[in-house]
Order: structure tokens, then sequence, then C-alpha cells
């Protein structure tokens, strides 16, 4: 069956999501190791992506860990230097796609405050035809209700769905809903599977 659609996971696909190199950065990476061994700041994180306010979260999490109070806020107040830089190319896939008419999702593992918070920095993320964001949906990838719903609600068959994200076990559950799907390593490689099914030329594809 054609795509009828191209569904763009976000972190790691459209904008790099490395907690860890900013806190390197910011801290050193022994500290940052240290934290991170005591403190689960992913699993954290997972509950926001779940649709836990993202406020409450962090700073309630801070609370917990008072010697890494300042260090765990930082999630919080400096997110969008976490969730940072875009990746261009793969920006210019999905305007291309949509340019040509083909409808473009997203589906992220992503909470609602920061997500609101992320569409004034990244303007492409206003651009999708169909936004489906974890926390809003209230459950996450790799899990199937998530997938069940985006199928539900966009009416196409999974097998005219083609969806790209950079974690394994996010593609596993995808293709085994019958999903065509690319596991993201590179933006060239995405583009080379776009000009491949037809949805854009090499020189869109650019």
């Amino acid at each position: 069956m054609p795509i009828k659609a191209v569904i763009f996971d976000i972190g790691n696909v459209l904008i790099e999501w490395q907690p860890e190199r900013y806190y390197d950065q910011i801290i050193g990476e022994n500290r940052r190791r240290a934290m991170f061994s005591e403190v689960d700041l992913h699993g954290m994180n997972d509950l926001v992506d779940q649709g836990h306010h993202f406020t409450d979260t962090i700073y309630d999490w801070a609370e917990k860990y008072p010697d890494w109070r300042d260090e765990i806020r930082m999630w919080h107040d400096k997110w969008i230097e976490l969730a940072a830089p875009e990746i261009p190319h793969s920006v210019r896939l999905q305007r291309a796609l949509r340019s040509k008419g083909v409808p473009v999702f997203a589906l992220t593992n992503f909470g609602v405050q920061n997500f609101d918070y992320a569409t004034t920095v990244y303007p492409f993320l206003n651009e999708f035809d169909k936004q489906y964001v974890s926390g809003r949906m209230r459950t996450v990838k790799p899990h199937v209700p998530i997938y069940e719903m985006v199928e539900a609600d966009c009416g196409l068959p999974p097998e005219a769905l083609l969806f790209t994200d950079d974690r394994i076990d996010n593609i596993d559950t995808a293709r085994a809903r019958g999903w065509q799907t690319h596991h993201f390593t590179g933006p060239q490689g995405w583009a080379d599977r776009l000009v491949k099914e037809g949805l854009l030329t090499k020189d869109e594809a650019l």
C-alpha cells in the first residue's frame, strides 16, 4: 500500500535531546555521572511525558534530593538548552514533504507544558498536520495504546503510515502493528528512505 502519511518523532530526530551533554558542560562530567547515578532524572522526565505537570514534577523531584536541588531544577529552568539544537536537515525534510501535500504527523514522548514552550522556540513544531503528544494523550511510546490512538484518530490503515524514531523499542511496536518504519540514526539516512519511497526527489531531500 502506498504511504499516505509520514510520522516524525521529535527528540533526536528534529531536535537534539542530550541532557547528559548539557550537564557535562555546566557541572562537569564527573559530577553529572554522580548525579545521574543517585537521581533517576530520566524517570522524572518520563512522568512529565505521561502528562504530569512540568514545573511541579521537577521542582518536587528537586526537593527529594537537596544535595542536587539546583542541578535538578536546571532540567526545568534551562530546559530549552537541554532540548537543543534543532536538526536542520530533518526540518527541511518535514517542510519538503508538506510542500508536496504529504500529510506529516508528530508522534512524540513530550510533556504538555514543555511542548507548548518548545513551539514558541521551534516554529516547525507548529507545522505538523497532526500532533500526537504523549503528555496530552496520557500514554507513551513504546506502549501499544498510543499507536492505537494515532490509528483511530488519523483514520489511515497501519501499512499506509511511515514512521521514524531514534529509539528501536518505539520502532518495534510500530512495526508489530504493521506500520512502515525507519530507525533514525541521522537525517541523511532518513532523506534517502523518503527518496526511495518516492515521496521526495533527491533535490527535494537535500
